[in-house]
């Protein structure tokens, strides 16, 4: 498995949604939690994005919330949020 790490801001995201909304917070954890025993598990709907942010990978938290990381030797981890907040950046 490659090493996963996160951003500073991502982070930071995280512990604002920890304290913010248990609920979501628990599901972002589950989901890493099959993330780490397949990263390319169908129920995370990983996809790679297009346009602007073409060397950018998506997965799914819910059916609107996403968390946005790239790929190289580990995967980064360095934004979240609902579909909008993501793509309208």
């Amino acid at each position: 498995m490659k090493k996963i790490t996160f951003s500073p801001s991502f982070q930071k995201q995280l512990d604002q949604l920890k304290r913010k909304d248990k609920k979501l917070f628990n599901r972002v954890r589950k989901q890493f939690s099959l993330f780490k025993l397949s990263s390319r598990h169908p129920s995370l709907r990983i996809h790679k994005l297009k346009g602007n942010l073409r060397n950018v990978w998506s997965l799914s938290i819910t059916m609107n919330f996403r968390l946005l990381f790239v790929e190289d030797v580990g995967y980064y981890f360095f934004d979240m949020g609902t579909h909008d907040q993501i793509y309208k950046k």
